[in-house]
């Protein structure tokens, strides 16, 4: 990791920046001047990625694979899911775009009994349910953790 890389990874600790324009703009108050496709670029290579915190999307670390919490991590995900549709063992979860991949991955990390898998594109989550539960209970599950996840 450079120094501008670990200079991003500071502030996305210290700052709750939604775009890469912000982040842009905070570099050059420190006096480094870079484009917006170089951001990108090193958001990416730093594992950076897009969540939800205070009714806000903002750009965050990736959380350690050994989340102290993964149903928390579950339930915050799901806040990003604006459309659920059950098939057989199927459950489709929409998302706006390049939301799927945390989603996805929080599903994986939660390891629930009655998910044998998920596939993440862009803004569509593909959750395969294990039997003897069916799309249409890990989509009940689902809407009760987005209830237990909303703010009161």
């Amino acid at each position: 990791m450079n120094h501008r890389q670990r200079l991003i990874a500071t502030l996305l600790e210290q700052d709750e920046l939604g775009s890469q324009g912000q982040i842009v703009t905070a570099l050059a108050e420190r006096g480094i001047e870079v484009t917006q496709a170089t951001v990108s670029r090193d958001l990416d290579r730093i594992g950076a990625v897009r969540i939800r915190r205070n009714g806000r999307t903002i750009y965050a670390l990736a959380v350690d694979e050994h989340e102290p919490d993964p149903m928390g991590r579950l339930r915050t995900a799901l806040g990003f899911v604006r459309h659920m549709e059950a098939s057989g063992n199927l459950l489709i979860l929409r998302t706006a775009p390049g939301n799927a991949m945390p989603v996805a991955r929080a599903f994986d990390l939660a390891d629930l009994a009655e998910v044998a898998g998920t596939v993440g594109g862009d803004d569509t989550i593909l959750v395969i349910a294990r039997e003897p539960a069916d799309g249409a209970s890990v989509a009940a599950l689902c809407g009760q953790m987005q209830s237990a996840g909303a703010p009161s």
